[in-house]
């Protein structure tokens, strides 16, 4: 399973403006820039998008977990706080701070916090914060040369 989304910018770093769409059309053009990222301007930001991200795999994967040990939940919010700190010339995530909030019941407090500790380890986003990247750049050749 493959899914894809792109990013396009245009201008430099501060002032210059990008879009990010998604393979679904979830995301479709959506704004993002400097202000959204580093401020609290306008659009999204690659950092709101992980937390999103990792929200979902995160909660989905204890549902899943409360699925295969019998428990059915009524509800299940999670948290994420994507921190972004400085890391001498760039920038590095430092953490992802998840917090769940369960309404699952006829479950202990015990094997709740198994299940949900299990499903942090197994979930894909989880796991991809240390996963192998791969790159294949391309420069376009400049037409208007």
């Amino acid at each position: 399973m493959i899914r894809k989304s792109t990013a396009s910018w245009q201008g430099n770093g501060r002032d210059g403006r990008g879009s990010l769409s998604s393979q679904s059309g979830v995301l479709s053009a959506t704004n993002f820039g400097y202000r959204s990222r580093f401020e609290d301007g306008p659009g999204t930001n690659p950092e709101e998008l992980l937390a999103a991200s990792h929200a979902g795999c995160f909660t989905m994967a204890v549902a899943f977990g409360l699925q295969m040990a019998g428990f059915t939940p009524i509800n299940l919010e999670t948290e994420a706080a994507v921190s972004l700190e400085p890391d001498g010339d760039a920038y590095s995530i430092t953490r992802s701070a998840l917090t769940l909030r369960a309404e699952v019941p006829g479950i202990d407090n015990d094997r709740f916090q198994e299940i949900a500790h299990a499903a942090e380890n197994k979930c894909p986003i989880s796991r991809v914060l240390k996963a192998e990247i791969t790159l294949t750049a391309t420069l376009l050749e400049d037409e208007r040369q």
